[in-house]
Protein backbone atom coordinates (compact mmCIF):
# COMPACT_ATOMS: atom_id res chain seq x y z
CA UNK A 1 0.00 0.00 0.00
CA UNK A 2 1.59 3.48 -1.16
CA UNK A 3 1.20 6.38 1.69
CA UNK A 4 -1.53 7.84 -0.70
CA UNK A 5 -3.72 4.67 0.03
CA UNK A 6 -2.67 4.38 3.28
CA UNK A 7 -3.83 7.92 4.24
CA UNK A 8 -7.00 7.48 2.27
CA UNK A 9 -7.72 4.08 4.35
CA UNK A 10 -7.14 5.90 7.94
CA UNK A 11 -9.27 8.76 6.71
CA UNK A 12 -12.07 6.51 5.93
CA UNK A 13 -11.54 4.81 9.67
CA UNK A 14 -11.75 7.79 11.27
CA UNK A 15 -14.86 9.21 9.49
CA UNK A 16 -16.45 5.72 10.77
CA UNK A 17 -15.87 6.22 14.45
CA UNK A 18 -16.56 10.53 13.70
CA UNK A 19 -20.34 9.34 13.16
CA UNK A 20 -19.87 8.31 17.01
CA UNK A 21 -18.36 11.10 18.26
CA UNK A 22 -21.02 13.29 16.44
CA UNK A 23 -23.93 11.37 18.44
CA UNK A 24 -22.48 11.81 21.79
CA UNK A 25 -20.98 15.43 21.13
CA UNK A 26 -23.54 16.98 22.95
CA UNK A 27 -24.17 14.35 25.69
CA UNK A 28 -20.00 15.19 26.74
CA UNK A 29 -20.66 18.95 26.33
CA UNK A 30 -23.39 19.05 28.63
CA UNK A 31 -22.48 16.26 31.52
CA UNK A 32 -18.68 15.50 31.50
CA UNK A 33 -18.62 13.86 34.05
CA UNK A 34 -20.53 11.20 33.04
CA UNK A 35 -17.61 9.74 30.22
CA UNK A 36 -16.76 6.97 32.08
CA UNK A 37 -20.21 5.56 31.02
CA UNK A 38 -19.27 6.33 27.36
CA UNK A 39 -15.04 5.19 28.00
CA UNK A 40 -15.83 1.39 26.50
CA UNK A 41 -17.28 3.12 23.20
CA UNK A 42 -15.52 1.87 20.29
CA UNK A 43 -14.91 5.15 18.91
CA UNK A 44 -13.32 6.51 22.30
CA UNK A 45 -11.54 3.32 22.67
CA UNK A 46 -9.43 3.83 18.97
CA UNK A 47 -8.81 7.60 20.14
CA UNK A 48 -7.26 6.76 23.71
CA UNK A 49 -4.96 4.00 21.92
CA UNK A 50 -3.75 6.78 19.06
CA UNK A 51 0.23 7.06 19.46
CA UNK A 52 0.83 10.41 17.60
CA UNK A 53 4.97 10.13 17.21
CA UNK A 54 4.83 6.48 16.46
CA UNK A 55 2.21 7.21 13.74
CA UNK A 56 3.72 10.09 12.66
CA UNK A 57 2.62 13.86 12.16
CA UNK A 58 1.52 13.23 8.44
CA UNK A 59 -1.18 9.57 9.87
CA UNK A 60 -2.05 11.36 12.93
CA UNK A 61 -3.19 14.84 10.62
CA UNK A 62 -5.10 13.01 8.16
CA UNK A 63 -7.26 11.14 11.17
CA UNK A 64 -7.51 14.13 13.38
CA UNK A 65 -9.43 15.42 10.63
CA UNK A 66 -11.91 13.31 9.86
CA UNK A 67 -11.79 12.15 13.65
CA UNK A 68 -12.67 16.22 14.32
CA UNK A 69 -15.21 16.66 11.48
CA UNK A 70 -17.49 14.80 14.00
CA UNK A 71 -16.66 16.68 17.41
CA UNK A 72 -13.24 18.11 18.30
CA UNK A 73 -14.35 18.29 21.71
CA UNK A 74 -15.06 14.60 22.34
CA UNK A 75 -11.53 13.54 20.97
CA UNK A 76 -10.14 16.00 23.69
CA UNK A 77 -12.66 14.41 26.14
CA UNK A 78 -11.74 10.65 25.52
CA UNK A 79 -9.38 8.46 27.90
CA UNK A 80 -5.96 7.71 27.12
CA UNK A 81 -2.44 9.14 27.20
CA UNK A 82 -3.16 12.37 25.26
CA UNK A 83 -0.54 14.79 25.48
CA UNK A 84 1.31 13.45 27.95
CA UNK A 85 2.00 10.43 25.69
CA UNK A 86 3.20 12.62 23.07
CA UNK A 87 5.63 14.70 25.20
CA UNK A 88 6.50 10.86 27.10
CA UNK A 89 7.16 9.34 23.41
CA UNK A 90 9.61 11.65 22.28
CA UNK A 91 11.44 11.88 25.95
CA UNK A 92 10.82 8.80 27.95
CA UNK A 93 12.63 6.11 28.54
CA UNK A 94 10.95 2.53 27.12
CA UNK A 95 9.92 1.88 31.19
CA UNK A 96 8.46 5.51 31.70
CA UNK A 97 6.27 4.69 28.39
CA UNK A 98 5.36 1.16 29.79
CA UNK A 99 4.21 2.73 33.01
CA UNK A 100 1.94 5.70 31.18
CA UNK A 101 0.42 2.95 29.15
CA UNK A 102 -0.12 0.91 31.59
CA UNK A 103 -2.01 4.07 33.82
CA UNK A 104 -4.61 5.04 31.66
CA UNK A 105 -5.03 1.16 29.74
CA UNK A 106 -8.51 0.65 31.72
CA UNK A 107 -9.84 3.37 30.37
CA UNK A 108 -8.10 5.90 32.91
CA UNK A 109 -6.51 9.69 31.77
CA UNK A 110 -3.50 11.33 31.39
CA UNK A 111 -2.84 14.89 31.50
CA UNK A 112 0.00 17.27 30.57
CA UNK A 113 0.59 20.33 33.02
CA UNK A 114 2.25 23.67 31.74
CA UNK A 115 0.22 26.35 31.66
CA UNK A 116 0.49 28.57 35.14
CA UNK A 117 -1.79 31.20 36.24
CA UNK A 118 0.55 34.11 35.70
CA UNK A 119 2.77 33.35 32.92
CA UNK A 120 0.66 31.24 31.04
CA UNK A 121 2.49 28.94 28.73
CA UNK A 122 6.05 30.64 28.60
CA UNK A 123 8.42 27.25 29.59
CA UNK A 124 11.11 30.39 30.84
CA UNK A 125 9.25 31.32 32.53
CA UNK A 126 7.62 28.65 34.75
CA UNK A 127 7.38 29.02 38.66
CA UNK A 128 6.68 25.45 39.25
CA UNK A 129 9.39 23.65 41.45
CA UNK A 130 10.98 20.51 41.97
CA UNK A 131 12.81 21.20 45.45
CA UNK A 132 15.16 18.46 46.16
CA UNK A 133 14.64 16.30 49.35
CA UNK A 134 17.60 14.45 49.74
CA UNK A 135 18.27 10.72 48.63
CA UNK A 136 17.75 12.04 44.89
CA UNK A 137 14.15 12.29 45.31
CA UNK A 138 12.26 15.68 45.36
CA UNK A 139 9.58 17.44 46.21
CA UNK A 140 7.32 19.31 43.48
CA UNK A 141 5.37 22.38 44.49
CA UNK A 142 3.23 25.03 42.33
CA UNK A 143 0.09 25.81 40.38
CA UNK A 144 -1.23 24.91 37.13
CA UNK A 145 -4.07 25.77 35.40
CA UNK A 146 -5.80 24.67 31.99
CA UNK A 147 -5.02 21.57 32.02
CA UNK A 148 -7.03 18.91 30.12
CA UNK A 149 -8.91 16.07 32.12
CA UNK A 150 -6.52 17.18 34.98
CA UNK A 151 -9.14 16.68 37.65
CA UNK A 152 -9.95 13.08 36.49
CA UNK A 153 -6.48 11.71 35.48
CA UNK A 154 -4.31 9.28 37.63
CA UNK A 155 -0.79 9.90 36.04
CA UNK A 156 -0.02 13.07 34.32
CA UNK A 157 3.48 14.61 32.94
CA UNK A 158 4.91 17.82 34.78
CA UNK A 159 7.10 20.95 33.80
CA UNK A 160 8.71 22.15 36.31
CA UNK A 161 12.34 23.59 37.16
CA UNK A 162 14.91 22.60 39.58
CA UNK A 163 16.75 26.21 39.44
CA UNK A 164 16.90 28.93 37.10
CA UNK A 165 18.13 29.16 33.69
CA UNK A 166 16.44 27.06 30.50
CA UNK A 167 18.74 24.18 31.36
CA UNK A 168 17.16 23.61 35.31
CA UNK A 169 13.52 23.22 33.14
CA UNK A 170 12.63 19.55 33.73
CA UNK A 171 9.62 16.71 33.06
CA UNK A 172 8.39 14.58 35.35
CA UNK A 173 5.74 11.63 35.15
CA UNK A 174 3.84 11.69 38.33
CA UNK A 175 0.58 10.12 39.82
CA UNK A 176 -1.73 11.52 41.59
CA UNK A 177 -1.45 11.50 45.50
CA UNK A 178 -2.50 13.31 48.58
CA UNK A 179 -0.42 16.12 48.02
CA UNK A 180 -1.73 16.98 44.61
CA UNK A 181 -5.44 18.97 44.66
CA UNK A 182 -7.13 19.10 41.22
CA UNK A 183 -10.27 20.57 40.58
CA UNK A 184 -12.78 21.50 37.01
CA UNK A 185 -12.92 25.11 36.09
CA UNK A 186 -16.10 25.95 34.87
CA UNK A 187 -15.50 26.69 31.19
CA UNK A 188 -17.35 27.44 28.30
CA UNK A 189 -16.34 25.65 25.65
CA UNK A 190 -14.42 21.66 25.48
CA UNK A 191 -15.97 21.27 28.04
CA UNK A 192 -15.93 17.53 28.03
CA UNK A 193 -12.25 17.86 28.67
CA UNK A 194 -12.60 18.94 31.72
CA UNK A 195 -10.27 21.50 31.91
CA UNK A 196 -8.62 21.89 35.36
CA UNK A 197 -6.40 23.55 37.96
CA UNK A 198 -3.95 21.21 40.16
CA UNK A 199 -1.77 22.66 42.96
CA UNK A 200 1.03 20.92 43.65
CA UNK A 201 2.13 20.60 47.42
CA UNK A 202 5.00 18.27 47.71
CA UNK A 203 4.20 15.46 45.82
CA UNK A 204 7.03 12.86 45.82
CA UNK A 205 8.64 12.44 42.13
CA UNK A 206 11.84 9.63 42.18
CA UNK A 207 14.42 9.22 39.89
CA UNK A 208 12.51 7.19 37.60
CA UNK A 209 10.01 9.92 37.49
CA UNK A 210 12.76 12.34 35.65
CA UNK A 211 11.98 12.32 32.02
CA UNK A 212 14.90 12.56 29.45
CA UNK A 213 17.14 11.12 32.09
CA UNK A 214 19.07 9.08 29.09
CA UNK A 215 19.45 12.17 27.34
CA UNK A 216 22.01 15.22 27.41
CA UNK A 217 21.04 18.27 29.61
CA UNK A 218 19.94 20.46 26.65
CA UNK A 219 17.34 17.91 25.70
CA UNK A 220 16.02 17.04 28.81
CA UNK A 221 13.79 19.93 29.71
CA UNK A 222 13.05 22.96 27.00
CA UNK A 223 14.01 20.69 23.63
CA UNK A 224 11.49 17.77 24.86
CA UNK A 225 9.06 20.31 25.53
CA UNK A 226 9.66 21.68 22.03
CA UNK A 227 9.29 18.85 20.30
CA UNK A 228 5.83 17.83 21.95
CA UNK A 229 4.92 21.34 21.09
CA UNK A 230 5.67 20.95 17.64
CA UNK A 231 3.77 18.07 17.29
CA UNK A 232 0.93 18.80 19.41
CA UNK A 233 0.83 22.07 17.77
CA UNK A 234 -0.27 20.59 13.84
CA UNK A 235 -2.65 17.99 15.79
CA UNK A 236 -4.83 21.09 17.36
CA UNK A 237 -4.68 22.59 13.92
CA UNK A 238 -5.92 19.50 12.12
CA UNK A 239 -9.05 19.45 14.51
CA UNK A 240 -9.76 23.27 14.09
CA UNK A 241 -9.46 22.47 10.24
CA UNK A 242 -12.15 19.38 11.03
CA UNK A 243 -14.41 21.61 12.89
CA UNK A 244 -14.48 24.31 9.97
CA UNK A 245 -15.43 21.00 8.13
CA UNK A 246 -18.13 20.03 10.07
CA UNK A 247 -19.68 23.26 10.68
CA UNK A 248 -19.65 23.50 7.22
CA UNK A 249 -21.24 20.38 6.23
CA UNK A 250 -24.20 20.88 8.42
CA UNK A 251 -24.94 24.10 7.44
CA UNK A 252 -24.87 23.35 3.64
CA UNK A 253 -26.96 19.83 4.61
CA UNK A 254 -30.09 21.84 6.09
CA UNK A 255 -31.12 23.25 2.82
CA UNK A 256 -31.33 21.73 -0.41
CA UNK A 257 -31.07 24.42 -2.51
CA UNK A 258 -29.32 27.58 -1.69
CA UNK A 259 -29.90 31.19 -3.41
CA UNK A 260 -26.94 31.87 -5.46
CA UNK A 261 -24.45 34.45 -2.87
CA UNK A 262 -25.50 31.65 -0.34
CA UNK A 263 -24.07 28.90 -2.26
CA UNK A 264 -20.78 31.37 -3.19
CA UNK A 265 -20.28 31.86 0.79
CA UNK A 266 -20.35 28.63 1.73
CA UNK A 267 -18.36 27.44 -2.02
CA UNK A 268 -15.45 30.18 -0.81
CA UNK A 269 -16.00 28.89 2.84
CA UNK A 270 -14.87 25.28 1.10
CA UNK A 271 -12.20 26.30 -0.43
CA UNK A 272 -10.71 28.56 2.15
CA UNK A 273 -10.63 25.08 4.09
CA UNK A 274 -9.28 22.98 1.38
CA UNK A 275 -6.27 25.48 1.22
CA UNK A 276 -5.46 25.22 5.30
CA UNK A 277 -6.48 21.70 5.40
CA UNK A 278 -3.08 21.10 2.60
CA UNK A 279 -1.35 23.94 4.70
CA UNK A 280 -1.82 21.89 7.69
CA UNK A 281 -1.21 18.75 5.88
CA UNK A 282 2.32 20.02 4.59
CA UNK A 283 3.29 21.47 8.11
CA UNK A 284 2.86 17.47 9.41
CA UNK A 285 4.96 16.19 6.67
CA UNK A 286 7.99 18.99 7.68
CA UNK A 287 7.37 18.13 11.55
CA UNK A 288 8.34 14.10 9.92
CA UNK A 289 10.95 15.46 8.23
CA UNK A 290 12.24 17.50 10.85
CA UNK A 291 10.72 17.86 14.66
CA UNK A 292 13.53 20.44 15.19
CA UNK A 293 11.93 22.98 12.43
CA UNK A 294 9.29 24.17 15.11
CA UNK A 295 7.56 26.88 12.93
CA UNK A 296 5.44 25.38 10.26
CA UNK A 297 3.76 24.19 12.74
CA UNK A 298 3.10 27.50 14.43
CA UNK A 299 2.02 28.40 10.82
CA UNK A 300 -0.83 25.41 10.20
CA UNK A 301 -2.17 26.44 13.98
CA UNK A 302 -2.23 29.93 13.46
CA UNK A 303 -3.87 29.69 9.59
CA UNK A 304 -6.58 26.68 11.18
CA UNK A 305 -7.84 28.83 14.46
CA UNK A 306 -8.28 31.82 12.61
CA UNK A 307 -9.88 29.63 9.76
CA UNK A 308 -12.44 27.69 12.42
CA UNK A 309 -13.32 30.95 14.27
CA UNK A 310 -14.29 32.43 11.07
CA UNK A 311 -16.49 29.98 9.69
CA UNK A 312 -18.19 29.44 13.22
CA UNK A 313 -19.11 33.46 13.05
CA UNK A 314 -19.87 33.33 9.19
CA UNK A 315 -21.75 30.04 8.25
CA UNK A 316 -24.42 29.83 10.76
CA UNK A 317 -25.89 33.32 9.43
CA UNK A 318 -27.02 31.96 6.73
CA UNK A 319 -29.25 29.61 8.10
CA UNK A 320 -30.53 32.73 9.71
CA UNK A 321 -30.47 35.47 13.14
CA UNK A 322 -31.66 32.24 15.69
CA UNK A 323 -29.48 29.49 13.96
CA UNK A 324 -27.29 29.45 17.54
CA UNK A 325 -29.93 28.66 19.24
CA UNK A 326 -32.06 26.09 16.81
CA UNK A 327 -28.67 24.38 16.24
CA UNK A 328 -27.07 23.21 19.46
CA UNK A 329 -24.24 21.77 17.45
CA UNK A 330 -23.28 25.12 15.80
CA UNK A 331 -23.31 26.70 19.27
CA UNK A 332 -21.16 23.94 20.68
CA UNK A 333 -18.30 24.07 17.98
CA UNK A 334 -18.90 27.75 18.02
CA UNK A 335 -17.87 27.90 21.94
CA UNK A 336 -15.26 25.21 21.46
CA UNK A 337 -13.32 26.88 18.41
CA UNK A 338 -12.19 29.76 21.02
CA UNK A 339 -10.30 27.44 22.94
CA UNK A 340 -8.08 26.23 20.00
CA UNK A 341 -6.33 29.69 20.43
CA UNK A 342 -4.72 29.37 23.71
CA UNK A 343 -4.21 25.53 23.58
CA UNK A 344 -0.12 24.91 23.05
CA UNK A 345 0.80 29.03 22.93
CA UNK A 346 -1.87 31.52 21.85
CA UNK A 347 -1.71 33.12 18.44
CA UNK A 348 1.05 35.68 19.24
CA UNK A 349 3.36 33.01 20.74
CA UNK A 350 2.86 31.18 17.21
CA UNK A 351 4.15 34.65 15.45
CA UNK A 352 6.80 34.85 17.89
CA UNK A 353 8.14 31.56 16.62
CA UNK A 354 7.49 31.65 12.88
CA UNK A 355 9.72 34.99 12.87
CA UNK A 356 12.04 33.19 14.87
CA UNK A 357 12.53 30.12 12.83
CA UNK A 358 12.62 31.91 9.76
CA UNK A 359 15.04 34.68 10.63
CA UNK A 360 17.37 31.42 12.18
CA UNK A 361 16.79 29.52 8.31
CA UNK A 362 18.17 33.22 7.01
CA UNK A 363 21.13 33.27 8.72
CA UNK A 364 21.66 29.67 8.49
CA UNK A 365 21.62 30.08 5.03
Amino acid sequence: MNSDDELAALRAQAREHAVELRARALAVDAEPDRLHELAASPAMRAIGGLDPVALGARRTVAMLVELARGDAGTILACPGPALAGTVTAIMGSEQQRERLRAAVADGGWAFLAITEPEVGSDATALRTELRPAGDGTFRLYGIKRYIGNGARAGVGVVLARTGPGPLALRAVLVEAGPQLRARPLDMVGLRGARISEMEFDGLPVGPDDLLGEHLSPLKRGMWGIMQGFTTVRVQIAAMAVGTALAVHDYVRAERRTWPAAQRADLDRAHAEIAAVRALTERAAAAVDADRQRTYPASIAKLAAVALARDVCRRLPRLLGRGALLEHPLLEKWWRDTAAFEFMEGTGNIQRLHVAQGRLKERVAS
